[in-house]
This record gives C-alpha cells, structure tokens and sequence, in this order.
C-alpha cells in the first residue's frame, strides 16, 4: 500500500464565549496549517441550528477557504441534498470550480444534518426535499456540471439544455457520503467515489466498503472504486493533553445521543468541572461509548493507530475530524488544539 494521506472534516466548531466569526476565522486559519502541512483535502461538513456548529453553508466557507489556500483540494463533507434543489448545487459548485480549477470535491449525504424542525423549514420550497429522489437529483448534479450540461424531457416530446455553467470546462469531483450500506450500494452503481462517515459512526463500517467493492460498476470518470474512511482525532504532546482535549467533544456527542439540551463546546476545564461534578453528560460509561473508534494520544500514537486502520480496510487516506478543544485562556480566533492536532499527525 502506498504512504497514508491525511485530509481534514471541519464542522466549524463554536466554543463557549467564542462568536460566529470568531470560530470561522478560526477554521480558514486551520484550512491554511492544512495546506502548508501537506493535507490532500479540507471538507466543510453542513449541520443546522446547532450552538456548537457554525457549518451550515458549505459552498461559502468552501469559496473562502479555496482564496486562502493554494494547493489542498477543498469541499464538503457533504452538501445535505435532500435540503437543496439539485439546480442551485450544480450551480454553486460550478462556480467553486471556476474560482479554483481542479480542486473542488463535492461530497453529497442523504442525511438532513439537523432535528425534523429545522428539516421541515428547509424542505419548505417542496419537492427538492424529496428524499426518494435522492440518487437522481445525484445523476442530475453529475450531468449539469458536465460541459455537455444535461436535458429536460417533456412530456410532450420536446427537451430542453441545462447547464450548472455556461462554458464548464472542467467539473467538481463528485462523493457519495453515508453511514449506512444504502450509499455505498448507490455509489456502487453509479461508479462513484464513496465516503463512510466512520466519524460518527462506525457500525457497519466493514459491510458498507464489501458492498461498495464488490458491488461496483466501472464509470468513465472512476473505471476504479475510490474510496476512505473519516475519524475523530486528538493529538497532543501528552497522552494526559490529548484526553483532556478530547472531553468537551466527546461530552456533546453524550449530550447529543442523549437527547439533553445542546450547548456551544465547553472549554476543557468546564468539561472536567462537569465531570467532577457528575453532571448529565458524565456518565462513564456513555462518555467511553461515544469515544469509540476515535484516535487519543501523542502524534507518534495517533499515526501509528491511523496508519494500521488505514491498512486494515485498504484505503491509502484518512479524513481526520480534529476534535481537540480548547483551554479557557487560549485564543477565540485561533484553535491552537486543532492546529496542534494537524501538525503533529503531519510530522
């Protein structure tokens, strides 16, 4: 197998105290270490009305971090489609295209990434929610993006040419991403590179990359399947470091799989004082469950764990969601756990 790449899921986290702006500043920061350490790829995930998440409009935070960068190949980590009409997906990740030729992924989940409130609010304009036609709007997408564009059908006999660009002359690559065998089956079929979410969730990991392997259709694009695998990472100097770093996050997955009220990530001394206080979000064994799979320890650590998962599932990349949180005295516009995170798995 060849050298592990590494490539970052960011969902733009918001810690207590820390504005809007503040942790954006902070992600383009991190996207910029990403493209000078050498990362391969740097994906916006896309969650709603969620105090501890700022990512809820990939294509704009896609747009600033590709003008801060030049090298690493920028996306999403996925555009939720069933929110979008297909039409103004293709339009937008055309236009990415033309700001940064050739290094624009566009990363599609079935998923809402929010509560069914908010997934109503923006399934309102109709039938682009429709979630049984996901795997056609995802050959609609694929189609407009092409030079050739795509075309109408009528049902009086007529067509009509649509195109995500007027003169595309080079379009995003297209991943399927899900948690379940559905996606991995689609991606199959249709020849598509193809994401397991093993971030959030790693049931099922083994059966999904089966069935995409051995269930795949050779495209013109993709004559091979193309695939990696996400996961949570903490690096620090110290193990002691890393797991400290680690707990504000893990104590919002608790919270999150819980169904407790949602607050911005705490710092980690709230996150310890918690702790020590044996609060809703403590429970041992809760907090050891929703840290299962993830990747806590020294940068030695971490890569070495990294690489062997990487070559137990034979995939040559590893898309880490660096979840280290911050002490209360560090910086609102930098995310020196992060940072610390991608520099050390780098080297």
């Amino acid at each position: 197998m060849t050298a592990l790449s590494l490539s970052v899921l960011d969902l733009v986290p918001v810690r207590t105290g820390q504005t809007s702006a503040q942790a954006v500043a902070a992600s383009l920061a991190l996207a910029q270490k990403a493209d000078a350490l050498g990362y391969r790829r740097y994906w916006f995930a896309e969650h709603h009305n969620m105090p501890a998440v700022a990512s809820t409009a990939p294509p704009v935070l896609i747009a600033a971090a590709a003008m801060r960068t030049s090298r690493i190949r920028v996306g999403s980590g996925g555009v939720m489609l069933p929110n979008h009409a297909p039409l103004i997906v293709a339009e937008q990740f055309a236009a990415l295209e033309a700001l940064a030729p050739g290094r624009i992924d566009l990363g599609i989940g079935r998923a809402p990434g929010s509560d069914p409130v908010i997934t109503q609010l923006l399934r309102a304009s109709g039938t682009a929610g429709d979630v049984e036609r996901f795997p056609s709007h995802v050959q609609d997408i694929g189609l407009m993006l092409q030079p050739d564009g795509a075309t109408v059908q009528f049902t009086s006999g007529g067509e009509y040419s649509v195109h995500a660009t007027p003169a595309a002359s080079e379009a995003p690559t297209i991943w399927l991403l899900g948690s379940s065998d559905y996606s991995a089956q689609l991606a199959a079929a249709h020849g598509l590179p193809y994401v397991f979410a093993n971030h959030f969730s790693g049931a099922g990991l083994e059966r999904a990359l089966d069935l995409y392997r051995s269930g795949y259709r050779p495209s013109e694009q993709h004559p091979e399947p193309r695939t990696f695998l996400t996961a949570n990472a903490v690096a620090a100097p110290t193990r002691d470091e890393a797991e400290a770093r680690a707990l504000p996050q893990l104590r919002t997955m608790v919270r999150l799989r819980r169904g407790l009220p949602l607050t911005p990530l705490e710092t980690v001394e709230q996150a310890q004082s918690g702790v020590a206080a044996a609060d809703a979000a403590a429970d041992p064994t809760t907090l050891a469950a929703a840290g299962t799979g993830w990747f806590i320890g020294t940068g030695a650590e971490v890569r070495t764990e990294l690489e062997a998962f990487a070559a137990r599932h034979g995939v040559d990349e590893i898309m880490i969601s660096p979840v280290a949180g911050a002490f209360a005295a560090e910086s609102l516009e930098t995310s020196i756990g992060r940072q610390q995170t991608l520099e050390l798995l780098a080297s």
